[in-house]
Formats: structure tokens, sequence, C-alpha cells
């Protein structure tokens, strides 16, 4: 049974659709099985462009940008894990730098989770040739069960 669910948040509202499925699911097994629920987000962009006239360079962000985005980042997963833990749910939190993809499937082993669930974003044609699609490559990487959820209609650009 799943006892440990992993789900990568985005910081969108179509990143947070898997989180009602989620929520259903614990709802179910929850009386029989103590669930830990793990969020996760991966800052994949380390770097932001300086435009200066018609130039623009590429610049790392500085160690303290980093912490900033970082503790951002946790504030946004601890507020979407809200109403999982009035529901009894241990609810833990993650941020990961990386590739997105490669850090969710890690992130999976590392602690060990029965369940990967994510959102898609719907993309599809030049969209997702273009932007890829990180859950396509978690379902081609990971070990662990991918609950897919597709964003709900008129969300999927969001």
């Amino acid at each position: 049974m799943y006892e440990r669910i992993l789900v990568p948040l985005d910081g969108s509202k179509v990143g947070e659709a898997a989180l009602d499925h989620v929520e259903q699911l614990v709802s179910k097994i929850a009386p029989q099985v103590k669930i830990e629920l793990i969020l996760l987000q991966v800052i994949s962009s380390l770097t932001h462009y300086v435009i200066a006239g018609e130039a623009s360079v590429q610049v790392p962000y500085t160690d303290r940008e980093m912490a900033q985005i970082q503790k951002k980042a946790k504030e946004y997963l601890d507020k979407a894990g809200e109403c999982l833990k009035k529901k009894g749910v241990t609810v833990k939190t993650r941020v990961a730098t990386g590739r997105a993809a490669d850090e969710i499937v890690a992130a999976a082993n590392r602690v060990k989770a029965d369940l990967i669930a994510m959102s898609t974003h719907g993309r599809s044609g030049l969209g997702r040739l273009t932007f890829g699609s990180i859950t396509d490559k978690v379902l081609r990487s990971s070990n662990v069960p991918v609950l897919v959820v597709r964003a709900p209609k008129g969300m999927e650009n969001s």
C-alpha cells in the first residue's frame, strides 16, 4: 500500500491538481495506514538575465538570492500541505536544485517513496516538443509507480 507519497509541485495551480487526488486517496487509506506525504519543489533555473540596453548576460544567482528562492519554495510547500496536515497526514517538504525530472526520481529513491503523484500541463505538439515533458521523463526513468493527473480544462496554460 502507499505509505510514502512524493508530490512534486512547481508553484502553479496546474501543478497542484495532483493534490486533490492525493487527498482523496489518503482519505480512503489513512485510517488503516499511516501516510507520509513528501512535497518537493525543484529549482531548475540557477541563473537569471541582466539586461543593459540591447545587451543581456546570463548571471548565476548569488548565495543570498538562492537562499531567498529556497525559503520562498519552502514557504509555498508548507502552505500547500496545510490541508493534509489538518487531516492527520504527516507532511514533509523538500527543496532541490537541478534538472526537475532527475531530481524528482532521485528524491523518490532517497525517501523510499511508494508512489509519485504529479500533474501534467497537458501540452502536446510543438509545445511539448519545445518545453519537453518532465512527467514523461519521470515516467520513463522512475522505478516507483507514478500517478499522473491531467490538468483540468482551462488550466493547462496556467
